[in-house]
């Protein structure tokens, strides 16, 4: 296990700062690859919701060399853009084919359809998905408008009635996709994704939220020192005892 710099605790979550994004990564997969083994122990199989994006690029290299039989874990994602198509280069399904499912063969590989002819329909279908197999583990990201999955602070709600539903992105979070370089310009970033809401993430028994990069500091800083309040979604985490935040020294850098 990679080196920890600082370790402590705001509210009921757990922060653990690492010295780079590679150690977070190695870490944050050491982790999850110890949550599912215990799983498939206890029962069998494993459930697991993985986020996508370019800060969880480390922990999806380190996952696939994880010590875990992979043949009986089922994967879901948490977001989609609306009317993207599978095999798009910027497609999460894409995204997460060529990081980890392609390499590893998961049991199965539950995508969200964006592209579906009924939007309504995939929503339903996905929230059932994800009652019928509980996720033992969900790693997630924080945005630079401190989104978690696609809750932006104009859709974000803790209490949502709903697990899986259609929002419209807010600017910054279609920016940063560009600033990632998933999009050539905004103009061609989709307005609209299917998102898990909130509650459907902290329903996971356990939460690894991996959060490296300088860009992610502002956002770490407001989701730690805040209120918990919904203009910052991250925030929530904050009351979660089942939730780990891993940092790197440049995410960290303001606290």
């Amino acid at each position: 296990m990679p080196n920890r710099i600082r370790e402590f605790k705001v509210g009921q979550l757990d922060v653990i700062v690492y010295p780079d994004n590679e150690s977070l990564g190695q870490a944050g997969a050491t982790q999850a690859a110890a949550i599912l083994r215990a799983a498939i122990a206890a029962r069998g199989y494993a459930n697991v919701i993985l986020a996508t994006g370019n800060s969880q690029l480390t922990t999806l290299a380190a996952m696939r060399h994880a010590n875990v039989d992979w043949s009986r874990i089922f994967l879901f994602h948490m977001d989609e853009y609306i009317g993207l198509p599978p095999e798009h280069p910027a497609s999460f399904r894409h995204f997460l084919h060529e990081k980890l499912v392609d390499v590893v063969r998961p049991a199965e590989f539950y995508g969200v359809e964006g592209d579906a002819p009924n939007v309504a329909e995939t929503c339903q279908h996905y929230a059932e998905l994800l009652h019928r197999f509980p996720a033992d583990l969900v790693c997630l990201g924080i945005g630079e408008n401190g989104h978690i999955a696609f809750n932006d602070p104009p859709f974000a709600d803790f209490h949502d009635p709903v697990w899986v539903k259609v929002v419209t992105l807010d600017e910054v979070s279609r920016q940063q996709q560009v600033g990632e370089g998933h999009f050539p310009s905004l103009d061609v970033v989709p307005a609209q994704a299917i998102t898990l809401t909130i509650p459907a993430l902290m329903a996971a028994k356990h939460m690894l939220c991996l959060v490296p990069e300088k860009r992610k500091a502002v956002p770490v800083l407001t989701a730690l020192t805040g209120p918990i309040v919904e203009s910052c979604p991250a925030s929530i985490l904050r009351t979660a005892p089942h939730a780990k935040l891993l940092l790197d020294q440049d995410s960290a850098s303001l606290l």
